[in-house]
């Protein structure tokens, strides 16, 4: 096989993930350059679930039989994604090995060979290739390129992942300091310029037009703060492209899915009685849940986070939990400081503890009217 294919290959795949790219937009190119590589009939790019299980995230061809695909986690393609091991078969639909696992979408092929993909730290799954019935079988040479091109290809992808997720922590800080801005900045100006013209009204006693215009330039103040408390809402929306969710649980929820995909592992979420918070409260819960969990993402490496989300009779409190590394020293603790802020203006407090042995847990509490 040309050393240069190879290397020309995991350089384009390389180039795209250090672009940017989304690692769903990678998969495509990493499966395309594989069958190439290999001279197969068919790749698949298949990721690797909770349970094991194997999924086809990307294929050589467009059919939804083969995008439906859900392998077996005691599949020779699971074993591989487990073990680092490759595996090859001169016809996947007879070897014992294989054949109890292979999926009707696939019985027309014969040849088959399976290499690991991801990295040592993050196993991403298994990228396979088939050549039809009757075709010679893959040679050692190819299955041991094909081996090669998985786990630079995988590190591509690993490296797609975290520029994402990296964007996505950007994106997220930003619109929580410019919702913070509008609402703790621009709001609070515009209520104090409401308040001064309505003194004035009533100082100066106007009349007739002069009244009606000072009165309309009132309801405009009121009308732009209105608008402005609904684009800090949507500011902090869990996903930009959604409408704001009023409804507090639903939000704790948008926003445990998104730090997880962060975390790479889903955090563990209890609530209750979240009915019926008052709208300002929820909005300053569901801030200081993102900026709790901000903090978790950037510095805690952790495995596991617990958030816990209730209401009392007389409080509302938000506490997340993980057993990472602790605040690292020479961190800054400005997001923190943002936290307490928040709950000290509602007048309630916020509490942390962190130790590189027991992970951190900040408990954010504020009272119900």
């Amino acid at each position: 096989m040309d050393p240069a294919r190879v290397l020309a290959a995991s350089t384009e795949i390389t180039s795209a993930a250090l672009a940017g790219d989304d690692p769903d937009a990678v998969l495509p190119l990493v499966v395309r350059s594989a069958a190439a590589l290999a001279g197969a009939d068919l790749g698949l790019a298949m990721i690797t679930g909770d349970d094991g299980t194997l999924t086809v995230e990307a294929s050589t061809r467009d059919d939804d039989a083969i995008r439906d695909i859900v392998l077996s986690d005691r599949s020779s393609a699971a074993r591989a994604a487990r073990t680092g091991i490759p595996v090859v078969a001169d016809d996947v639909t007879t070897d014992p090995r294989t054949a109890p696992y292979v999926p009707r979408a696939l019985t027309g092929y014969g040849p088959f060979a399976v290499a690991p993909f991801g990295t040592k730290e993050r196993k991403i799954g298994a990228l396979a290739v088939y050549r039809r019935k009757g075709e010679p079988g893959f040679s050692a040479d190819t299955v041991d390129v094909l081996t090669a091109f998985a786990a630079q290809a995988g590190l591509a992808v690993v490296l797609a992942e975290g520029s994402t997720a990296r964007q996505r922590v950007a994106v997220y800080q930003e619109r929580e300091r410019i919702a913070r801005d509008l609402h703790d900045v621009i709001i609070q100006r515009l209520y104090a310029t409401g308040v001064q013209l309505d003194l004035l009204d009533r100082r100066l006693k106007l009349d007739g037009r002069e009244a009606k215009r000072l009165a309309d330039a009132v309801d405009q103040l009121d009308q732009t703060m209105a608008e402005v408390r609904a684009t800090v809402r949507a500011l902090r929306s869990a996903d930009p492209g959604r409408p704001a969710d009023t409804d507090l649980e639903r939000s704790v929820l948008a926003e445990a899915r998104t730090a997880g995909e962060l975390l790479g592992f889903a955090p563990t979420v209890r609530t209750a009685n979240l009915a019926d918070v008052p709208a300002d409260l929820a909005d300053h819960a569901r801030a200081a849940l993102r900026e709790a969990l901000s903090n978790v993402v950037r510095h805690s490496g952790a495995r596991h986070v617990d958030i816990a989300v209730h209401r009392t009779a007389h409080h509302l409190a938000v506490e997340v939990s993980d057993d990472g590394c602790g605040i690292p020293r020479g961190v800054a603790r400005r997001g923190l400081r943002h936290l307490e802020e928040r709950a000290l203006a509602a007048g309630g407090g916020c509490e942390v503890e962190s130790s590189p042995r027991t992970g951190t847990k900040i408990t954010w509490h504020v009272p119900l009217p």
